[in-house]
């Protein structure tokens, strides 16, 4: 067999190619691109017997995505994504030094992948149209995030020199498209104290609100209240802020929009989409984004414990002498959690068997978020059997186990 160890930058790639005794054979830099992947195929197969298998050749790099990825992946190689944790801490095992270089980072991995591959994940290939949810659904998540960066700017703007503004406005929300316009169209306190019924009228009915002529006179009652600011220079300044805060921030809902249609598309193109979509808690985005983190390739998960592992939902167990603790996982992937807990959260008010779970651990003095990660714990593992079953939610097979160990 063959160890390569590959440390990749944006446009080229360290490589160092290992025996099985860890004798370094060869040592190259390669280009990004179809050049680079064509030398690393010659560089292989000059240290291959003609009866070797792409599969004798066992490839570590520190990223699991990419076209570099994915072509030594269709190429047969066994590829390992390890994170750049693990590989700084396997580099202290071969130098205490602290030197670093390209050249020694990729030694490091071949010799990481020669020694402590059966403690490594293997990068499964998913199929394309995962890939495609993947990158749609990670896209959607990252401009949400945006926009609720950029309402936070602006909501520190107004409290800074418009405070009257965060009254009026709150029960539209910051981020709603009738706030915006009006921020728009009345940036500084004493235009918003000009704007009249029929103006914040005419928003109100275009974002389709309800109770108009209430919300109306509540908005401008707000605005025209006495309240502290500042100099009318200063003031001047902040709305200019405030305008291009806005303007982003409408764009960030129109593209929001965008990709979340483009989301639907593609997540119900998939064959496991029903599967996703019947388990509780779960709609199209949140559906798109747990399908998009774990990814659809077979065998990836041996075991539902190994699914709840990698989502960070199960607990891990620090023991040391009479010492025994449990915590939970802090190193975990942060659009996975993050679907999992809204899942939970979702879940609890509309399953009568995640309520009931939730509810006995609640009455275990667990806390709230404590108990919606083993709700989520447990909603993994179900869904798992439903992947691997390729059957629908069902609530008497998901929670039977728990009737009968109450009735015993």
């Amino acid at each position: 067999m063959l160890f390569v160890g590959d440390d990749w930058a944006e446009d080229h790639h360290d490589v160092e190619v290992q025996d099985e005794h860890g004798r370094a054979m060869r040592t190259a830099r390669l280009s990004e691109g179809v050049d680079g992947m064509a030398r690393f195929h010659e560089l292989v197969a000059r240290f291959l017997p003609e009866d070797a298998k792409p599969s004798d050749v066992l490839v570590c790099i520190e990223t699991d995505r990419g076209p570099w990825v994915r072509a030594l992946i269709a190429a047969g190689y066994q590829v390992y994504g390890v994170n750049p944790k693990q590989a700084a801490r396997h580099r202290e095992l071969l130098s205490l030094s602290g030197a670093k270089s390209d050249k020694a980072d990729a030694h490091t991995l071949a010799d990481m992948v020669r020694t402590c591959r059966h403690q490594l994940r293997q990068v499964a290939a998913d199929s394309d149209i995962a890939e495609a949810v993947k990158v749609v659904a990670r896209a959607h998540q990252t401009l949400i995030w945006e926009r609720t960066r950029h309402m936070l700017r602006l909501r520190a703007a107004l409290r800074d020199y418009f405070p009257a503004a965060l009254a009026a406005y709150q029960v539209l929300t910051l981020t709603g498209a009738d706030a915006l316009e009006l921020l728009a169209k009345a940036p500084t306190p004493a235009a918003a104290a000009k704007l009249t019924i029929g103006q914040i009228s005419a928003v109100l009915n275009k974002a389709r609100r309800r109770d108009i002529p209430a919300k109306a006179a509540a908005i401008q009652r707000a605005l025209r209240t006495e309240h502290l600011g500042q100099a009318d220079i200063v003031a001047g300044a902040y709305a200019a802020t405030v305008r291009a805060t806005v303007a982003v921030l409408q764009t960030l809902n129109t593209e929001i929009r965008t990709l979340e249609g483009q989301v639907e598309a593609h997540f119900g193109q998939h064959p496991d989409a029903e599967v996703y979509l019947s388990q509780p808690g779960i709609g199209v985005i949140l559906g798109a984004r747990v399908l998009a983190e774990f990814g659809d390739a077979a065998g990836r998960y041996a075991s539902a414990k190994s699914r709840k592992n990698y989502a960070g939902t199960a607990p891990i167990t620090r023991q040391s002498g009479k010492s025994k603790t449990v915590h939970a996982r802090f190193i975990h992937n942060d659009r996975l959690v993050d679907a999992l807990h809204m899942q939970a959260s979702a879940a609890v008010l509309h399953d009568p068997g995640s309520r009931a779970y939730y509810d006995e651990l609640r009455a275990r003095d667990i806390g709230h978020n404590a108990a919606l990660r083993q709700v989520g714990n447990r909603l993994v593992g179900i869904l798992h059997g439903c992947l691997k079953t390729t059957t629908v939610y069902d609530k008497n097979t998901a929670w039977s186990h728990r009737e009968l160990t109450a009735a015993a």
